[in-house]
């Protein structure tokens, strides 16, 4: 009789252990992008490779994948719209670690390492919302970058976002580091993982002409800039083994997927 029970109980903590896995992953799967478009679906989703440790948490500005063992994001996406990259809040530096997620570092694993505490989704793309300011600070944000990459061509990458989205009032913007290059560094208590590259793609997809481009980046200084850097969206696919936009038709995912016209995305101006 004890046996009968014991596994009538079993079975029951394994429904609802499934029914509660369910619900997280309903939870965060499916993101509404912020100008209410359901045009082409949800382009925030990123598909991750099995092999590669992954929370996701849905934040007020931004999502991100966040790998527990390297205590860094394996990716973070966001949605960056014309009025956001307008946005006034003020910023206030307050790193510090999420309780809430598993393996988050803590400011001061970056204390003394010679690395910058380097944002992902960066603070100026969140001043449309303070809250949104204030969760771009948690550490689950942030890579050890090297200075010269932070303020560097990383920097005017994410400045160019800004003017980018005021032309086309809205891209996705999803990077992170590139988690298949070997990890040679470790910062911290934590042993916070220390890339040797990162990777941003950009999809403007509601412009008449969707378009995308992407960027690959070495955790230092960047020979040539930006324009160097360039790649299209099917190499960072290729070099990291993520897969982004499969929201998309087939046709329009491998049309923008497969471009790299840097010259065309840095002469775009804003129409009078």
């Amino acid at each position: 009789m004890k046996k009968i029970i014991n596994k009538i109980a079993i079975a029951t903590l394994c429904i609802a252990g499934n029914l509660y896995l369910c619900s997280c992953i309903e939870a965060t799967a499916d993101k509404a992008p912020k100008n209410n478009s359901q045009k082409f679906g949800n382009l925030e989703k990123v598909i991750t490779p099995g092999y590669l440790s992954s929370q996701v948490v849905n934040y007020e500005g931004y999502t991100l994948s966040f790998n527990s063992k390297m205590h860094i994001p394996n990716w973070v996406v966001w949605e960056l719209t014309d009025r956001e990259a307008a946005g006034t809040v003020p910023r206030k530096d307050n790193f510090r670690g999420d309780d809430n997620v598993a393996g988050s570092s803590e400011k001061w694993d970056y204390s003394y390492s010679g690395y910058d505490r380097g944002h992902m989704a960066p603070a100026g793309d969140m001043k449309w919302s303070k809250k949104a300011m204030d969760e771009s600070f948690y550490m689950t944000n942030m890579c050890p970058q090297a200075k010269t990459l932070n303020t560097g061509a990383w920097k005017r990458l994410e400045e160019k976002c800004r003017q980018w989205a005021e032309i086309d009032s809205a891209i996705i913007i999803v990077c992170g580091p590139v988690l298949t290059d070997p990890i040679e560094e470790y910062i911290g208590d934590s042993r916070v993982a220390v890339p040797q590259r990162f990777f941003k793609v950009i999809l403007s997809p509601y412009v008449d002409n969707p378009r995308g481009i992407g960027f690959i980046m070495p955790n230092g200084k960047v020979p040539g800039g930006m324009q160097a850097a360039a790649v299209s969206i099917d190499e960072v696919e290729r070099v990291t083994g993520l897969d982004f936009f499969s929201s998309l038709p087939d046709e329009i995912e491998n049309n923008v997927e497969s471009q790299c016209k840097f010259h065309y995305w840095s002469t775009l101006k804003k129409k009078k």
